[in-house]
Protein backbone atom coordinates (compact mmCIF):
# COMPACT_ATOMS: atom_id res chain seq x y z
CA UNK A 1 0.00 0.00 0.00
CA UNK A 2 1.35 3.41 -0.94
CA UNK A 3 2.21 5.77 1.86
CA UNK A 4 -0.01 8.82 2.31
CA UNK A 5 3.09 10.94 2.08
CA UNK A 6 4.18 9.47 -1.25
CA UNK A 7 4.35 11.85 -4.19
CA UNK A 8 1.40 11.93 -6.55
CA UNK A 9 1.65 10.80 -10.15
CA UNK A 10 3.62 13.29 -12.18
CA UNK A 11 5.78 14.31 -9.22
CA UNK A 12 3.34 16.79 -7.69
CA UNK A 13 3.86 16.86 -3.95
CA UNK A 14 1.06 16.10 -1.55
CA UNK A 15 -0.14 18.78 0.86
CA UNK A 16 1.90 17.11 3.58
CA UNK A 17 5.03 17.57 1.53
CA UNK A 18 4.21 21.08 0.34
CA UNK A 19 3.67 22.42 3.83
CA UNK A 20 6.96 22.59 5.77
CA UNK A 21 7.05 21.61 9.39
CA UNK A 22 6.43 24.60 11.65
CA UNK A 23 7.77 25.15 15.12
CA UNK A 24 5.22 25.47 17.91
CA UNK A 25 5.06 28.18 20.57
CA UNK A 26 7.10 26.14 23.05
CA UNK A 27 9.90 25.79 20.50
CA UNK A 28 10.01 29.54 19.89
CA UNK A 29 10.00 30.20 23.64
CA UNK A 30 12.96 27.84 23.93
CA UNK A 31 14.77 29.71 21.14
CA UNK A 32 13.93 33.01 22.86
CA UNK A 33 15.40 31.64 26.11
CA UNK A 34 18.58 30.50 24.37
CA UNK A 35 18.97 33.79 22.52
CA UNK A 36 18.32 35.84 25.68
CA UNK A 37 20.90 33.81 27.61
CA UNK A 38 23.48 34.21 24.84
CA UNK A 39 22.77 37.93 24.62
CA UNK A 40 23.27 38.36 28.36
CA UNK A 41 26.51 36.39 28.23
CA UNK A 42 27.96 38.36 25.30
CA UNK A 43 26.74 41.67 26.77
CA UNK A 44 28.62 41.01 30.00
CA UNK A 45 31.88 40.47 28.13
CA UNK A 46 32.17 44.21 27.51
CA UNK A 47 29.65 45.81 29.87
CA UNK A 48 32.49 46.79 32.21
CA UNK A 49 34.72 48.36 29.54
CA UNK A 50 33.39 51.92 29.60
CA UNK A 51 32.80 51.80 33.36
CA UNK A 52 36.25 50.35 34.07
CA UNK A 53 37.96 53.63 35.06
CA UNK A 54 35.22 54.20 37.66
CA UNK A 55 35.32 50.61 38.89
CA UNK A 56 39.11 50.67 39.18
CA UNK A 57 38.97 53.76 41.38
CA UNK A 58 36.40 52.24 43.74
CA UNK A 59 38.02 48.81 44.16
CA UNK A 60 41.58 50.16 44.32
CA UNK A 61 42.96 48.71 41.08
CA UNK A 62 45.51 50.25 38.72
CA UNK A 63 44.92 50.61 34.98
CA UNK A 64 46.78 47.41 34.11
CA UNK A 65 45.21 45.49 37.01
CA UNK A 66 41.79 46.63 35.82
CA UNK A 67 42.27 44.63 32.62
CA UNK A 68 41.75 41.54 34.76
CA UNK A 69 38.09 42.48 35.19
CA UNK A 70 37.59 41.90 31.46
CA UNK A 71 40.18 39.15 30.91
CA UNK A 72 38.95 36.87 33.71
CA UNK A 73 35.53 36.59 32.05
CA UNK A 74 36.95 35.69 28.63
CA UNK A 75 39.36 33.05 29.95
CA UNK A 76 36.58 31.34 31.94
CA UNK A 77 34.40 31.31 28.81
CA UNK A 78 37.15 29.63 26.82
CA UNK A 79 37.26 26.78 29.34
CA UNK A 80 33.49 26.22 29.61
CA UNK A 81 32.45 26.50 25.93
CA UNK A 82 34.04 23.17 24.85
CA UNK A 83 32.53 21.49 27.95
CA UNK A 84 28.97 22.64 27.23
CA UNK A 85 28.04 19.72 24.95
CA UNK A 86 29.16 17.17 27.57
CA UNK A 87 27.43 19.04 30.42
CA UNK A 88 24.24 19.18 28.36
CA UNK A 89 24.28 15.39 27.94
CA UNK A 90 25.18 14.93 31.61
CA UNK A 91 22.46 17.09 33.19
CA UNK A 92 19.94 17.56 30.41
CA UNK A 93 19.59 20.82 28.50
CA UNK A 94 16.97 22.48 30.72
CA UNK A 95 18.62 21.53 34.00
CA UNK A 96 22.03 22.63 32.75
CA UNK A 97 20.72 26.04 31.64
CA UNK A 98 18.72 26.54 34.85
CA UNK A 99 21.85 25.84 36.90
CA UNK A 100 23.90 28.18 34.70
CA UNK A 101 21.35 31.01 34.92
CA UNK A 102 21.05 30.68 38.70
CA UNK A 103 24.81 30.67 39.25
CA UNK A 104 25.24 33.54 36.78
CA UNK A 105 22.83 35.58 38.92
CA UNK A 106 24.77 34.77 42.10
CA UNK A 107 28.12 35.72 40.56
CA UNK A 108 26.60 38.92 39.13
CA UNK A 109 25.57 39.92 42.66
CA UNK A 110 29.10 39.12 43.86
CA UNK A 111 30.54 41.45 41.20
CA UNK A 112 28.02 44.18 41.98
CA UNK A 113 28.89 44.13 45.68
CA UNK A 114 32.66 43.78 45.19
CA UNK A 115 34.88 46.31 46.94
CA UNK A 116 38.25 44.66 46.23
CA UNK A 117 39.95 43.48 43.05
CA UNK A 118 40.21 39.78 44.11
CA UNK A 119 36.48 39.68 44.90
CA UNK A 120 35.68 41.22 41.52
CA UNK A 121 37.95 38.76 39.68
CA UNK A 122 36.33 35.76 41.42
CA UNK A 123 32.91 37.08 40.44
CA UNK A 124 33.95 37.66 36.84
CA UNK A 125 35.45 34.16 36.56
CA UNK A 126 32.17 32.75 37.85
CA UNK A 127 30.22 34.88 35.38
CA UNK A 128 32.43 33.66 32.55
CA UNK A 129 31.98 29.99 33.44
CA UNK A 130 28.20 30.19 33.74
CA UNK A 131 27.58 32.78 31.02
CA UNK A 132 29.84 31.03 28.55
CA UNK A 133 27.69 27.91 28.88
CA UNK A 134 24.71 29.79 27.48
CA UNK A 135 26.37 30.68 24.15
CA UNK A 136 26.77 27.24 22.50
CA UNK A 137 23.58 25.90 24.10
CA UNK A 138 21.60 28.65 22.35
CA UNK A 139 22.82 27.23 19.04
CA UNK A 140 21.95 23.72 20.21
CA UNK A 141 18.36 24.79 20.90
CA UNK A 142 18.10 26.26 17.39
CA UNK A 143 19.39 23.03 15.86
CA UNK A 144 17.13 20.78 17.94
CA UNK A 145 13.87 22.74 18.26
CA UNK A 146 13.45 24.47 14.91
CA UNK A 147 12.74 22.71 11.61
CA UNK A 148 15.34 23.16 8.90
CA UNK A 149 13.21 25.69 7.02
CA UNK A 150 13.00 27.99 10.06
CA UNK A 151 16.53 27.59 11.38
CA UNK A 152 17.86 30.62 9.42
CA UNK A 153 15.53 32.83 11.51
CA UNK A 154 16.96 31.45 14.74
CA UNK A 155 20.51 31.65 13.42
CA UNK A 156 20.04 35.29 12.41
CA UNK A 157 18.65 36.10 15.87
CA UNK A 158 21.58 34.38 17.53
CA UNK A 159 24.05 36.10 15.20
CA UNK A 160 22.57 39.45 16.13
CA UNK A 161 23.14 38.75 19.83
CA UNK A 162 26.72 37.60 19.19
CA UNK A 163 27.49 40.81 17.31
CA UNK A 164 25.45 43.37 19.25
CA UNK A 165 26.20 42.04 22.74
CA UNK A 166 29.86 43.18 22.84
CA UNK A 167 29.09 46.58 21.25
CA UNK A 168 25.99 47.31 23.37
CA UNK A 169 27.83 46.35 26.56
CA UNK A 170 29.89 49.57 26.90
CA UNK A 171 26.81 51.72 26.22
CA UNK A 172 24.61 49.92 28.74
CA UNK A 173 27.40 49.86 31.33
CA UNK A 174 28.20 53.51 30.67
CA UNK A 175 24.58 54.66 31.01
CA UNK A 176 24.10 52.76 34.25
CA UNK A 177 27.40 54.07 35.63
CA UNK A 178 26.62 57.71 34.87
CA UNK A 179 22.91 57.69 35.79
CA UNK A 180 22.70 55.18 38.64
CA UNK A 181 25.89 53.36 39.69
CA UNK A 182 28.43 50.99 38.15
CA UNK A 183 27.09 48.28 40.47
CA UNK A 184 23.96 48.08 38.33
CA UNK A 185 26.02 47.01 35.34
CA UNK A 186 25.94 43.68 37.18
CA UNK A 187 22.60 43.94 38.98
CA UNK A 188 20.83 44.37 35.62
CA UNK A 189 21.34 40.64 35.13
CA UNK A 190 18.90 39.80 37.94
CA UNK A 191 15.63 40.63 36.12
CA UNK A 192 17.03 39.23 32.85
CA UNK A 193 17.86 35.93 34.55
CA UNK A 194 14.38 35.82 36.11
CA UNK A 195 12.80 36.11 32.65
CA UNK A 196 15.25 33.54 31.31
CA UNK A 197 14.32 31.00 34.00
CA UNK A 198 10.61 31.37 33.20
CA UNK A 199 11.25 30.88 29.47
CA UNK A 200 13.36 27.80 30.15
CA UNK A 201 10.72 26.23 32.36
CA UNK A 202 8.00 26.83 29.77
CA UNK A 203 9.94 26.23 26.56
CA UNK A 204 12.09 23.21 27.37
CA UNK A 205 11.14 19.78 28.64
CA UNK A 206 12.94 18.11 31.51
CA UNK A 207 15.48 15.50 30.44
CA UNK A 208 16.79 12.77 32.70
CA UNK A 209 20.36 13.30 33.83
CA UNK A 210 22.94 10.80 32.65
CA UNK A 211 25.31 10.88 35.60
CA UNK A 212 27.25 7.88 34.33
CA UNK A 213 28.86 10.27 31.83
CA UNK A 214 30.92 11.76 34.68
CA UNK A 215 33.39 8.93 34.28
CA UNK A 216 33.66 9.51 30.54
CA UNK A 217 34.80 13.13 30.83
CA UNK A 218 38.24 14.18 29.68
CA UNK A 219 39.34 15.27 33.14
CA UNK A 220 42.97 15.58 32.08
CA UNK A 221 41.92 17.92 29.28
CA UNK A 222 39.58 19.95 31.51
CA UNK A 223 42.26 20.41 34.17
CA UNK A 224 44.88 21.11 31.52
CA UNK A 225 42.71 23.71 29.79
CA UNK A 226 42.06 25.54 33.05
CA UNK A 227 45.69 25.45 34.21
CA UNK A 228 47.14 26.19 30.78
CA UNK A 229 44.95 29.18 29.95
CA UNK A 230 44.86 30.46 33.53
CA UNK A 231 48.63 30.30 33.90
CA UNK A 232 49.23 31.82 30.48
CA UNK A 233 46.86 34.70 31.20
CA UNK A 234 48.54 35.56 34.50
CA UNK A 235 51.92 35.23 32.78
CA UNK A 236 50.98 37.72 30.07
CA UNK A 237 49.03 40.14 32.27
CA UNK A 238 51.56 40.37 35.11
CA UNK A 239 54.84 39.63 33.28
CA UNK A 240 55.76 43.21 32.44
CA UNK A 241 54.87 44.56 35.87
CA UNK A 242 56.75 41.71 37.62
CA UNK A 243 59.86 42.00 35.40
CA UNK A 244 59.13 38.68 33.73
CA UNK A 245 61.32 35.74 34.79
CA UNK A 246 63.03 37.67 37.55
CA UNK A 247 59.76 37.18 39.45
CA UNK A 248 58.99 33.94 41.24
CA UNK A 249 55.28 34.40 40.45
CA UNK A 250 55.95 34.60 36.71
CA UNK A 251 58.21 31.54 36.77
CA UNK A 252 55.51 29.64 38.65
CA UNK A 253 52.82 30.74 36.17
CA UNK A 254 55.00 29.71 33.22
CA UNK A 255 55.45 26.26 34.74
CA UNK A 256 51.71 26.03 35.50
CA UNK A 257 50.86 26.92 31.92
CA UNK A 258 53.29 24.36 30.49
CA UNK A 259 51.92 21.66 32.82
CA UNK A 260 48.38 22.55 31.81
CA UNK A 261 49.05 22.32 28.09
CA UNK A 262 50.90 19.03 28.63
CA UNK A 263 47.81 17.62 30.39
CA UNK A 264 45.62 18.93 27.56
CA UNK A 265 47.79 17.12 25.02
CA UNK A 266 47.73 13.94 27.12
CA UNK A 267 43.94 14.06 27.05
CA UNK A 268 44.04 14.09 23.26
CA UNK A 269 45.49 10.56 23.30
CA UNK A 270 44.04 9.06 26.48
CA UNK A 271 40.44 10.33 26.53
CA UNK A 272 37.73 8.61 24.50
CA UNK A 273 36.31 12.02 23.63
CA UNK A 274 38.79 14.90 24.26
CA UNK A 275 37.39 18.13 25.66
CA UNK A 276 38.84 19.92 22.61
CA UNK A 277 39.71 17.99 19.47
CA UNK A 278 42.96 19.73 18.66
CA UNK A 279 43.53 17.39 15.73
CA UNK A 280 40.89 19.41 13.87
CA UNK A 281 43.49 22.17 13.63
CA UNK A 282 45.53 19.90 11.36
CA UNK A 283 42.87 20.30 8.68
CA UNK A 284 44.09 23.04 6.37
CA UNK A 285 40.76 24.80 6.12
CA UNK A 286 39.73 24.52 9.75
CA UNK A 287 43.18 25.53 11.00
CA UNK A 288 43.00 28.63 8.80
CA UNK A 289 39.48 29.40 10.03
CA UNK A 290 40.55 29.07 13.68
CA UNK A 291 43.54 31.39 13.19
CA UNK A 292 41.45 33.99 11.37
CA UNK A 293 38.79 33.68 14.08
CA UNK A 294 41.42 34.38 16.72
CA UNK A 295 42.47 37.54 14.88
CA UNK A 296 38.84 38.64 14.59
CA UNK A 297 38.57 38.18 18.36
CA UNK A 298 41.67 40.34 18.86
CA UNK A 299 40.11 43.23 16.93
CA UNK A 300 36.54 42.77 18.18
CA UNK A 301 37.37 42.63 21.89
CA UNK A 302 40.58 44.66 21.71
CA UNK A 303 38.97 47.73 20.15
CA UNK A 304 35.89 47.61 22.39
CA UNK A 305 38.31 47.68 25.35
CA UNK A 306 40.92 50.14 24.04
CA UNK A 307 38.59 52.85 22.72
CA UNK A 308 36.84 53.56 26.07
CA UNK A 309 40.20 53.56 27.86
CA UNK A 310 41.65 56.02 25.34
CA UNK A 311 38.66 58.37 25.49
CA UNK A 312 38.61 58.33 29.30
CA UNK A 313 42.35 59.05 29.59
CA UNK A 314 42.83 61.52 26.70
CA UNK A 315 39.45 63.14 25.95
CA UNK A 316 38.12 62.96 29.55
CA UNK A 317 34.99 61.13 28.36
CA UNK A 318 32.68 59.63 30.92
CA UNK A 319 31.46 56.04 30.72
CA UNK A 320 28.28 56.88 28.80
CA UNK A 321 30.06 58.99 26.19
CA UNK A 322 32.60 56.22 25.59
CA UNK A 323 29.83 53.64 25.32
CA UNK A 324 28.10 55.63 22.58
CA UNK A 325 31.29 55.61 20.50
CA UNK A 326 31.70 51.84 20.85
CA UNK A 327 28.04 51.34 19.89
CA UNK A 328 28.67 52.88 16.46
CA UNK A 329 30.07 49.60 15.16
CA UNK A 330 26.79 47.90 15.97
CA UNK A 331 24.76 50.13 13.63
CA UNK A 332 25.88 48.57 10.32
CA UNK A 333 25.96 45.15 11.98
CA UNK A 334 22.30 45.47 12.97
CA UNK A 335 21.16 46.36 9.47
CA UNK A 336 23.34 43.75 7.78
CA UNK A 337 21.93 40.90 9.89
CA UNK A 338 18.70 41.10 7.87
CA UNK A 339 20.52 40.07 4.69
CA UNK A 340 22.87 37.51 6.23
CA UNK A 341 20.94 34.46 4.91
CA UNK A 342 21.05 35.98 1.40
CA UNK A 343 24.77 36.72 1.69
CA UNK A 344 25.50 33.18 2.88
CA UNK A 345 23.72 31.73 -0.15
CA UNK A 346 25.09 34.01 -2.86
CA UNK A 347 28.49 35.37 -1.77
CA UNK A 348 31.63 33.23 -1.97
CA UNK A 349 33.04 32.64 1.50
CA UNK A 350 36.56 33.60 0.37
CA UNK A 351 35.39 36.96 -0.94
CA UNK A 352 33.28 37.66 2.16
CA UNK A 353 35.96 36.73 4.69
CA UNK A 354 38.69 38.49 2.70
CA UNK A 355 36.60 41.66 2.46
CA UNK A 356 35.69 41.45 6.14
CA UNK A 357 39.31 41.07 7.28
CA UNK A 358 40.49 43.85 4.99
CA UNK A 359 37.80 46.21 6.26
CA UNK A 360 38.57 45.36 9.90
CA UNK A 361 42.31 45.81 9.34
CA UNK A 362 41.75 49.14 7.61
CA UNK A 363 39.48 50.35 10.40
CA UNK A 364 42.19 49.61 12.99
CA UNK A 365 44.83 51.39 10.91
CA UNK A 366 42.56 54.45 10.70
CA UNK A 367 42.76 54.61 14.50
CA UNK A 368 46.57 54.48 14.49
CA UNK A 369 46.95 58.20 13.63
CA UNK A 370 45.30 59.71 16.71
CA UNK A 371 46.51 62.93 18.32
CA UNK A 372 46.26 64.43 21.79
CA UNK A 373 43.20 66.37 20.58
CA UNK A 374 41.32 63.25 19.43
CA UNK A 375 37.70 62.86 20.56
CA UNK A 376 34.88 60.44 19.88
CA UNK A 377 34.16 61.93 16.45
CA UNK A 378 37.58 60.71 15.29
CA UNK A 379 36.39 57.11 15.71
CA UNK A 380 33.15 57.37 13.73
CA UNK A 381 34.51 56.28 10.36
CA UNK A 382 36.59 53.41 11.76
CA UNK A 383 33.76 52.14 13.97
CA UNK A 384 31.24 52.04 11.12
CA UNK A 385 33.73 50.19 8.93
CA UNK A 386 34.48 47.79 11.75
CA UNK A 387 30.80 46.91 12.09
CA UNK A 388 30.62 45.90 8.43
CA UNK A 389 33.87 43.96 8.56
CA UNK A 390 33.06 41.95 11.65
CA UNK A 391 29.71 40.77 10.25
CA UNK A 392 31.30 39.56 7.03
CA UNK A 393 34.27 37.94 8.75
CA UNK A 394 32.74 36.39 11.84
CA UNK A 395 29.52 34.96 10.43
CA UNK A 396 31.13 33.49 7.33
CA UNK A 397 34.00 32.08 9.38
CA UNK A 398 31.58 30.41 11.81
CA UNK A 399 29.85 28.72 8.86
CA UNK A 400 33.19 27.72 7.32
CA UNK A 401 34.28 26.21 10.64
CA UNK A 402 31.29 23.85 10.75
CA UNK A 403 31.33 23.03 7.03
CA UNK A 404 35.04 22.17 7.03
CA UNK A 405 34.61 19.05 9.18
CA UNK A 406 32.35 15.96 9.01
CA UNK A 407 28.83 16.59 10.43
CA UNK A 408 29.52 14.37 13.43
CA UNK A 409 32.32 16.75 14.50
CA UNK A 410 30.41 19.99 13.81
CA UNK A 411 29.82 20.61 17.53
CA UNK A 412 33.51 20.16 18.36
CA UNK A 413 34.49 22.47 15.50
CA UNK A 414 32.06 25.15 16.65
CA UNK A 415 33.32 24.96 20.24
CA UNK A 416 36.94 25.13 19.14
CA UNK A 417 36.23 28.07 16.82
CA UNK A 418 34.41 30.01 19.57
CA UNK A 419 37.24 29.25 21.98
CA UNK A 420 39.79 30.50 19.42
CA UNK A 421 37.84 33.74 19.00
CA UNK A 422 37.66 34.31 22.77
CA UNK A 423 41.32 33.35 23.12
CA UNK A 424 42.11 36.12 20.64
CA UNK A 425 40.17 38.54 22.82
CA UNK A 426 42.04 37.37 25.91
CA UNK A 427 45.38 37.81 24.15
CA UNK A 428 44.29 41.28 23.03
CA UNK A 429 43.48 42.46 26.56
CA UNK A 430 46.67 40.98 27.99
CA UNK A 431 48.70 42.41 25.12
CA UNK A 432 47.22 45.88 25.55
CA UNK A 433 48.34 45.90 29.19
CA UNK A 434 51.88 44.85 28.25
CA UNK A 435 52.12 47.34 25.38
CA UNK A 436 50.81 50.15 27.58
CA UNK A 437 53.56 49.56 30.12
CA UNK A 438 56.38 49.11 27.62
CA UNK A 439 55.55 51.64 24.93
CA UNK A 440 54.41 54.41 27.30
CA UNK A 441 57.79 54.26 29.00
CA UNK A 442 59.58 54.07 25.62
CA UNK A 443 57.75 57.02 24.07
CA UNK A 444 58.16 59.11 27.24
CA UNK A 445 61.93 58.59 27.19
CA UNK A 446 62.14 59.39 23.47
CA UNK A 447 60.19 62.62 23.93
CA UNK A 448 62.33 63.61 26.91
CA UNK A 449 65.49 63.01 24.87
CA UNK A 450 64.34 65.64 22.38
CA UNK A 451 63.95 68.25 25.14
CA UNK A 452 67.32 69.79 26.00
CA UNK A 453 67.12 71.43 29.41
CA UNK A 454 69.51 74.17 28.21
CA UNK A 455 67.48 74.86 25.07
CA UNK A 456 66.25 78.43 24.79
CA UNK A 457 62.88 77.20 23.53
CA UNK A 458 62.45 74.86 26.51
CA UNK A 459 63.50 77.53 29.00
CA UNK A 460 61.14 80.08 27.47
CA UNK A 461 58.30 77.54 27.64
CA UNK A 462 59.02 76.71 31.30
CA UNK A 463 59.29 80.39 32.27
CA UNK A 464 56.09 81.29 30.44
CA UNK A 465 54.20 78.39 31.97
CA UNK A 466 55.59 79.20 35.43
CA UNK A 467 54.23 82.75 35.20
CA UNK A 468 50.77 81.56 34.21
CA UNK A 469 50.60 78.65 36.68
CA UNK A 470 52.32 80.34 39.60
CA UNK A 471 55.65 78.55 39.99
CA UNK A 472 58.48 76.73 38.23
CA UNK A 473 57.76 73.40 39.94
CA UNK A 474 54.14 73.58 38.80
CA UNK A 475 55.33 74.30 35.26
CA UNK A 476 57.63 71.28 35.33
CA UNK A 477 54.78 69.05 36.50
CA UNK A 478 52.59 70.40 33.69
CA UNK A 479 55.34 69.60 31.18
CA UNK A 480 55.64 66.09 32.58
CA UNK A 481 51.89 65.58 32.23
CA UNK A 482 52.03 66.73 28.61
CA UNK A 483 54.85 64.29 27.90
CA UNK A 484 52.88 61.44 29.50
CA UNK A 485 49.76 62.39 27.54
CA UNK A 486 51.61 62.45 24.22
CA UNK A 487 53.34 59.16 25.06
CA UNK A 488 49.99 57.56 25.88
CA UNK A 489 48.52 58.67 22.54
CA UNK A 490 51.52 57.24 20.70
CA UNK A 491 51.08 54.00 22.67
CA UNK A 492 47.45 53.63 21.62
CA UNK A 493 48.48 54.35 18.04
CA UNK A 494 50.90 51.42 18.35
CA UNK A 495 48.10 49.21 19.71
CA UNK A 496 45.74 49.98 16.83
CA UNK A 497 48.55 49.63 14.29
CA UNK A 498 49.43 46.16 15.60
CA UNK A 499 45.79 45.07 15.43
CA UNK A 500 45.44 46.43 11.90
CA UNK A 501 48.61 44.88 10.52
CA UNK A 502 47.92 41.58 12.30
CA UNK A 503 44.52 41.39 10.61
CA UNK A 504 45.94 42.12 7.18
CA UNK A 505 48.72 39.56 7.74
CA UNK A 506 46.25 36.65 7.87
CA UNK A 507 44.46 37.67 4.67
CA UNK A 508 46.28 35.04 2.52
CA UNK A 509 44.63 32.29 4.62
CA UNK A 510 41.33 32.92 2.81
CA UNK A 511 42.83 31.02 -0.13
CA UNK A 512 42.56 27.82 1.93
CA UNK A 513 38.78 28.19 2.33
CA UNK A 514 36.39 26.10 0.29
CA UNK A 515 33.05 27.47 -0.98
CA UNK A 516 30.01 26.76 1.17
CA UNK A 517 27.54 24.21 -0.27
CA UNK A 518 25.22 25.81 -2.82
CA UNK A 519 21.62 26.12 -1.72
CA UNK A 520 22.29 24.79 1.78
CA UNK A 521 20.75 26.71 4.69
CA UNK A 522 23.07 28.28 7.25
CA UNK A 523 24.52 25.70 9.58
CA UNK A 524 23.27 25.86 13.15
CA UNK A 525 26.54 25.53 15.02
CA UNK A 526 26.38 24.03 18.47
Amino acid sequence: MASAAAPRRGGTPTPAQATPQRADLAAWLAVAAGTLGAFMATLDISIVNSALPTIQGEIGASGTEGAWVATAYLVAEIVIIPMSAWLTRLLGLRTFLLVAATLFTIFSVLCGTADTLPQMIVGRIGQGFTGGAMIPTAQTIIAQRLPREQQPIGISAFGMTAILGPVLGPLVGGWLTENISWHYAFFINLPICAILVVLLLVGLKHEKAQLHLIGEADWLGILGLALGLGGLTVFLEEGQREQWFSSELIRYMAATSLLGFALLMAGQFLARRPIIKLRLLLDRQFGSVALMGMVVGVVLYGTSYAIPQFLAAIADYNALQSGKVVLLSGIPSFFMMAIVPILLRHVDVRIAVGAGLMIMGTSALLDSTLTIDAVGADFVESQLLRGVGQILAMLFLSQAAVRSVPPVEAGDASGLFNSARNLGGSFALAGISVIQDQRSWFHSRRIEETLNANSVVVQDYINGTAQSLGGRSTALRALGQQIQGQALVMTYNDIFWIMGMGTLAVLPLVLFLRPLPKGAPPAATH
